[in-house]
């Protein structure tokens, strides 16, 4: 988790730079369009500082107070990141309305655009990246990053397309419109970002996929077991909770048993990474003929 916070650093230090000159780009042509893409960038910088100090506390770990874990304090940085777009979204529709009104031509155009679009190229492939890690590492901040850089792109690439055709067209109204578009764009990418966020705040289960991965192992890896059922989970970060009653045979010993739990933990931990498992062992009077079945069951 410590190299993690890493990623979130060098984040701030890559989105400090585009900030530089997307705002450059935008002092240069005095388009309200290139503003709107600078202020986005912002954004980015105030985020990453935030998933970094989030990565940090997440990686404490369990103590009296937290005894799960610090890992849910990801999801609030990636909260911020959804509220934090959805101010600017308000403050560019505020400057385009005032464009549309009173439009104004673009001084260097092409020198403007032209940093701007360095500007994308470098986002481009630093949001890929982080997307990348976060998805692999299962860490919402990083994640959430890298999914607003890449709807920062996203927005910049529409950004110099639409000015390149208001250059050539003369049609100096276009730069407000596209700008109101730079708005509405980050804004439903911040609604995503805070929709996925709450939901693991609120214990959101595991996806469909790692479930039916957790079934089958259990169901493979509890022979001698006679069933599995109340399976639970929950997603924290780069944690998985699962908790489910294992039903064996009355005259079976607790160290058999316990056997059994291990090995069903240990599979758990090699299918889910980052698993914790809990495993309440109930006798055979205690079963359900529901749930997962196992090898000898099924036998």
């Amino acid at each position: 988790m410590i190299a993690l916070s890493r990623y979130a650093l060098q984040s701030a230090g890559v989105a400090a730079f585009v900030l530089a000159l997307k705002w450059l780009a935008a002092v240069l042509t005095g388009s309200v369009a290139l503003w709107s893409d600078a202020l986005e960038s912002i954004i980015n910088v105030v985020v990453a500082a935030v998933a970094y100090f989030a990565l940090r506390l997440s990686a404490k770990g369990a103590d009296a107070n937290h005894q799960f874990g610090h890992y849910k304090v990801e999801y609030f940085s990636a909260v911020l990141e959804g509220a934090l777009i959805a101010v600017a979204a308000i403050a560019i529709f505020r400057e385009a309305t005032a464009s549309f009104f009173d439009p104004k031509a673009l001084d260097a155009p092409i020198l403007g655009l032209a940093i701007n679009g360095v500007a994308t190229v470098i986002n481009a492939g630093w949001g890929w990246h982080l997307t990348r890690i976060g998805r692999r590492e299962r860490s919402p901040a990083l994640y959430a990053d890298g999914q607003h850089v890449l709807s920062d792109v996203v927005s910049s690439i529409g950004v110099i397309l639409g000015l390149i055709v208001g250059v050539l067209t003369g049609w100096l109204w276009l730069d407000a419109i596209i700008a109101a578009c730079v708005g509405g764009w980050i804004l439903m990418a911040g609604w995503r970002l805070m929709k996925d966020s709450v939901g693991g705040l609120m214990d959101v289960a595991a996806d469909p996929r790692t479930l039916a991965a957790i079934k089958t192992t259990i169901g493979a890896q509890a022979n001698g077991a006679l069933e599995a059922h109340d399976l639970r989970t929950r997603a924290a970060g780069p944690v998985t909770f699962i908790e489910f009653h294992l039903v064996v045979p009355a005259t079976m010993t607790v160290s058999a048993a316990h056997d059994i739990c291990d090995r069903i933990e240990a599979a758990l931990n090699k299918e889910v990474p980052g698993a914790r498992v809990t495993i309440h062992v109930e006798p055979e009077n205690k079963a359900k003929h529901a749930g997962i079945k196992t090898r000898s069951m099924r036998a």
